[in-house]
C-alpha cells in the first residue's frame, strides 16, 4: 500500500527526512488496515461530514491543505530567512497526518455515505491521530500539530508549524464550506 499512498497523496514525497516520510506513510497504512478500509474507501470519503453534499473529497482536502501549508512555509522562509525557524518537513508531515484520525472517526454506511463512528463519538480525530502517530515515533513537534490543529488547540500555545497548518486547514474548511 506504500506506493499506492504516495501515488494517491504525492505530497508524502516532499518530506525530505526519509524516516519521517516512511513513518508518516506507515501511520496511514495502519489506520486504513486496522479500520478495514481500502484506498478506494478513503477516496470516496467527503472532506467533512459536517456539510451535506460537499463536493470536495477528503483526499483533495488533505492534499490542498498540505500544499497551502508548504507554500506558506516557503514564502515566509524566502522573505525572512534565518530570522524565523520553521521546519518544513514538520509542516508537511503534520499537514498530511492531522486528519488521519478521521479514518477512525467515520464509518462508511453505504458506498459514498459516511457517518460518525462509535469511536468518533468519543474521540475526535486529533486525539486518534496523535495516538496513531505516537505508535510510529512521529516527532513530538508533529504530534503537537495533529493535537492542536483544530479547536482542541485553541487554549494552548501553538508552534509556528501548527499555526501555519491551522490557518491553511480552516481557510480551506471555510471557503469550501461556504463561510462561517
Amino acid at each position: 500500500m506504500y506506493d499506492q499512498l504516495i501515488e494517491t497523496i504525492p505530497e508524502f514525497s516532499e518530506i525530505q527526512n526519509e524516516t519521517l516520510r516512511k513513518n508518516a506513510i506507515a501511520v496511514w497504512e495502519t489506520a486504513l488496515k486496522e479500520k478495514g478500509w481500502t484506498l478506494e474507501t478513503l477516496k470516496r470519503m467527503p472532506f467533512t461530514i459536517l456539510i451535506e453534499g460537499v463536493p470536495i473529497t477528503f483526499i483533495e482536502h488533505v492534499r490542498v491543505v498540505c500544499q497551502m501549508s508548504a507554500d506558506m512555509c516557503d514564502r515566509m522562509t524566502a522573505m525572512y530567512g534565518d530570522r524565523i525557524k520553521i521546519d518544513r518537513d514538520y509542516v508537511v508531515a503534520g499537514a498530511l497526518l492531522a486528519d488521519v484520525g478521521k479514518v477512525w472517526e467515520n464509518d462508511e454506511i453505504e458506498p459514498g455515505k459516511f457517518q460518525k463512528s462509535a469511536h468518533g463519538k468519543l474521540l475526535r480525530h486529533p486525539f486518534t491521530g496523535v495516538m496513531l502517530g505516537h505508535r510510529f515515533n512521529i516527532p513530538d513537534e508533529v504530534l503537537h500539530m495533529i493535537a492542536t490543529h483544530s479547536r482542541e488547540g485553541d487554549h494552548v500555545k501553538r508552534t509556528a508549524e501548527s499555526i501555519i497548518f491551522h490557518h491553511a486547514d480552516f481557510t480551506d474548511f471555510h471557503v469550501v464550506g461556504g463561510g462561517y
